[in-house]
């Protein structure tokens, strides 16, 4: 299920002014590239992306601000900052099986995917990935690579651009274990 904060504007300030039409004024619009997607093309992709990874259950995902993530990622976690994506497993019993949650912040997605050079669609659907292999179980925090080799076929599989992890290792933060594929 895709969710959207009502505090979150669709159309940011990051706008492009197109010419007037004959007779008419200028129109504001946001670049198509950074146009949040609709629920339909997500859910597709979860879908798609929750089968590749192979975890079973429901997962909700939540696009939302830096505001409202920073207080999540302080109330949970006990980080006083913005982030691109936090991941909430869950073993509810029941009969319907729940994998967890997400919570994608749209703005870090934003400018994530300006300075990658692709569009804000598939840097959600990079960050979604990432996060659902948190909820699969892997940690890149505490494991020996098994996430970011994990991450990066599953990538290809999906025809995505490079993940989180790789990305913070190509930036100097850290290194990828041997075998890894890089």
């Amino acid at each position: 299920m895709i969710l959207f904060d009502p505090d979150l504007d669709p159309d940011p300030t990051s706008h492009v002014r197109l010419p007037a039409r004959p007779g008419g004024s200028a129109q504001t619009t946001t670049p198509r590239k950074q146009r949040i997607p609709n629920a339909r093309t997500l859910a597709r992709f979860l879908r798609e992306a929750q089968s590749a990874v192979k975890l079973r259950g429901q997962v909700s995902v939540l696009l939302t601000t830096d505001t409202a993530i920073r207080r999540l990622n302080r109330q949970f976690r006990g980080k006083n900052k913005a982030t691109d994506v936090l991941s909430f497993p869950t073993d509810v019993p029941g009969p319907e099986k729940i994998a967890g949650d997400l919570a994608i912040s749209v703005n870090t997605a934003r400018r994530q995917s300006e300075e990658r050079g692709h569009s804000l669609a598939t840097e959600i659907k990079v960050l979604a990935l990432h996060g659902l292999l948190h909820l699969a179980g892997y940690d890149h925090e505490s494991d020996s690579g098994q996430m970011a080799r994990r991450e990066q076929k599953l990538r290809a599989l999906l025809r995505l651009p490079h993940g989180l992890i790789e990305r913070s290792n190509q930036s100097g933060t850290a290194k990828l274990p041997r075998g890894s594929g890089r």
